[in-house]
């Protein structure tokens, strides 16, 4: 069967958003935006009758145009439901006198938590339901487990949800030893979760009104919320406040930060009320974070260099800092973890992952664990406990499904716990991956992660899938996936850009993706996609490409740039009216993303920047690809007005006939859906949506 466009002629209209007159004045220029009432002024509750009425017709339209591929759709969706093993669950890990895990059951879209005493050994008797996320999700169309927290004597659980995607959580206690539920709630709270040493009490974070977390609070146990006791209160806007533990549960952390810069308060579980202890204070542009070792602190920092370093102090002059281990032009040291006998380094070594163990005797060299292929993601997995002998370690790249090692420190020795199982089969030696680099416009080289069939010509005329995020210094890692599989037997290759504004390479990699450099990203992109078709792997036009968030802000502004060269785009939640967000410091991020992309309120050279780049901004009348946009009603991240205005604003500007599309999920956020198949189904149909634009048999 081909899935084929039809003529225009048997489609569906598509809506057409009202033109309302709006314009404003900021640095001397006036911005003309008729789309701007898509935005409820109620927000975040959104009750607009128009607006509503628009994203209805919309969805409707999206529903549509897609019914005639809806059994490309289930077969798709089958097809990766398929590699899923149903009863699925994890490996155990000890944690005190318990091994807990989690698992699915054949159907569920929610994983059930368990746990089973130590002392039982193998005998299932004396397994324990401690939450049962299917029965918390029933009836809703949205649930999602926020942050999970036993208690140190393993009696009590505390949990949040939300089920809305709001990213509003509310948190609950649970007795685990009766498995009734205390009368301790708490709405509102967006931050992990940490128990007092006593377990008396826990330390949270609440967001505001504009959904910033700018306070760490303590909760006594059967005391009413209003009397929590607020610990830490960050008066800068920009700034989010966390709370956490170190490795040895002897301190609870209380961070405070933006993208640049970050503080560290330290306060000891034992004492939760004590004056929190301050590591060292704020200076723009530093990082640093802290674990701790006996009396002594193990600071990762980027103070003196990008690529990070490991300073040591003394918890009698936490300021101190004295050089353990020096910055490396070749190895980015993205974290450090303290266990008893040993710490561990995390880092990436030309932008592959390594894991090297460090002995506290400096005498001592320290071990690597390696790994056997070119690409790969690894790194430490569930090691709860300070006194481990053993680590848990995963693994997996584009070819190789997601296993799980115990590491023993003390013999080197790899023990395979679990591969990820996929039911309907699945052959490696069907499949090939490289690593490659590709010049871009500027000099640099750009690493490119690519997977494809063993039998793929390099002739050009295959089709091919290039993902990339390229923000925040997120580096998009090199991993396993089922739906892809879906593209790849049916010709496509894969490849995911590194491209900068990811810390892929370090963090002057992501450096020189941002602020006055943020054209470095979507140059790359484009290079990198004219780079794989000078190599035979793909032609104009037999691109399809996609990325989410920020990453969405990357697909409207390649869109733009280069359209000819895509065949179909999918943009999940993208931030593409960066210029107008960024000016309305009310919204919930605003001020804490300055730093990323720089604030267009104070800096008329900021402004002109965003302006230049912003997708909404720079939509012209031109001809642009197939595109396939989605948006959450509830997201608080990319609100959902951004991709409503600008598929507006496309469908009244662009010159081509080809296919747009708007899908707002009413009920979910940022992430679309929640549970483990509905999730799939997105999936599905995004992989339709390239399929048939592509020509390709269903």
């Amino acid at each position: 069967m081909t899935d084929s466009t039809p003529p225009a002629a048997n489609l569906p209209v598509a809506p057409v958003a009202a033109l309302r007159p709006h314009s404003f004045t900021t640095h001397g220029v006036t911005i003309e935006d008729p789309y701007a009432w898509i935005k409820d002024p109620g927000y975040p509750e959104v009750t607009d009758p128009d607006v509503l009425a628009y994203l209805a017709a919309e969805n409707a339209y999206f529903e549509s145009v897609m019914a005639p591929h809806r059994p490309l759709i289930d077969r798709l969706y089958e097809e990766m439901k398929g590699r899923i093993k149903e009863d699925d669950s994890s490996v155990p890990q000890k944690d005190g006198d318990w091994l807990y895990w989690t698992a699915f059951e054949t159907g569920g879209q929610y994983r059930k938590w368990w746990r089973r005493p130590v002392a039982a050994g193998t005998d299932t008797s004396k397994d324990e339901l401690i939450l049962d996320e299917p029965v918390l999700a029933e009836g809703k169309e949205y649930f999602r487990l926020g942050a999970f927290s036993i208690s140190n004597d393993g009696r009590l659980l505390a949990y949040a949800i939300d089920d809305n995607g709001s990213e509003r959580f509310e948190i609950r206690v649970k007795d685990l030893t009766t498995g009734e539920h205390l009368p301790d709630v708490i709405p509102g709270m967006l931050s992990e979760i940490v128990w007092t040493a006593d377990d008396k009490g826990f330390l949270y974070g609440l967001a505001n009104d504009q959904w910033r977390t700018d306070n760490a609070r303590l909760h006594w146990l059967g005391t009413p919320i209003a009397d929590d006791i607020e610990l830490l209160k960050e008066a800068d806007e920009g700034f989010r406040v966390g709370v956490s533990e170190t490795s040895d549960r002897k301190w609870i952390v209380l961070s405070s930060g933006d993208h640049v810069t970050s503080e560290i308060y330290l306060l000891p579980a034992t004492d939760p009320l004590a004056t929190p202890l301050l590591v060292s204070a704020r200076q723009v542009g530093r990082e640093y974070d802290v674990d701790m070792h006996g009396d002594t602190l193990f600071i990762h920092t980027n103070d003196t260099d990008p690529n990070f370093r490991l300073c040591t102090a003394h918890i009698s002059s936490p300021g101190e800092w004295v050089e353990k281990i020096a910055p490396s032009a070749h190895f980015y040291m993205t974290g450090i973890d303290c266990f008893r006998d040993f710490f561990i380094v995390d880092g990436r070594e030309d932008g592959l992952d390594q894991i090297e163990i460090h002995r506290y005797d400096d005498t001592i060299v320290p071990q690597r664990i390696r790994f056997p292929e070119a690409s790969y993601d690894a790194g430490l997995g569930n090691n709860p406990e300070y006194a481990m002998d053993v680590l848990r370690v995963g693994y997996e790249s584009m070819v190789t499904p997601g296993t799980e090692y115990d590491y023993d420190v003390a013999t080197g020795e790899l023990t395979t716990l679990k591969v990820q199982e996929i039911p309907s089969g699945y052959q490696a030696a069907k499949y090939r991956t490289e690593r490659l680099k590709i010049t871009a416009r500027d000099g640099t080289e750009v690493p490119v992660s690519i997977v494809y069939p063993a039998d793929f010509p390099r002739d050009g005329s295959r089709p091919l899938f290039l993902y990339a995020y390229g923000a925040y210094g997120y580096a998009i890692p090199p991993g396993f996936s089922t739906g892809r599989l879906s593209l790849l037997d049916r010709g496509f290759a894969y490849a995911i850009a590194h491209i900068r504004g990811g810390d892929d390479l370090g963090q002057q990699w992501y450096l020189d993706g941002k602020l006055e450099k943020r054209a470095n990203t979507f140059n790359d992109f484009v290079d990198v996609a004219k780079g794989l078709v000078a190599g035979g792997w793909t032609s104009a036009g037999k691109i399809a490409i996609a990325g989410r968030s920020a990453g969405g802000e990357l697909m409207g502004a390649v869109v733009n740039s280069d359209p000819e060269l895509w065949g179909a785009v999918i943009a999940d939640v993208p931030f593409v009216d960066v210029l107008n967000t960024m000016l309305d410091a009310e919204l919930p991020l605003t001020p804490g993303e300055w730093p990323e992309w720089g604030n267009p309120i104070e800096d008329k050279a900021a402004f002109e920047l965003i302006r230049g780049y912003s997708p909404y901004d720079q939509v012209k009348a031109q001809a642009y690809p197939p595109m396939f946009i989605s948006g959450g009603l509830n997201d608080p991240r990319v609100t959902y007005w951004e991709p409503a205005k600008w598929a507006a604003k496309l469908r009244a500007t662009k010159t081509d006939d080809n296919i747009l599309l708007l899908k707002t999920n009413m009920g979910a956020g940022h992430g679309g859906k929640s549970g483990r198949f509905e999730s799939l189904r997105e999936g599905a149909e995004e992989h339709a949506f390239v399929l048939w634009q592509l020509g390709i048999e269903g």
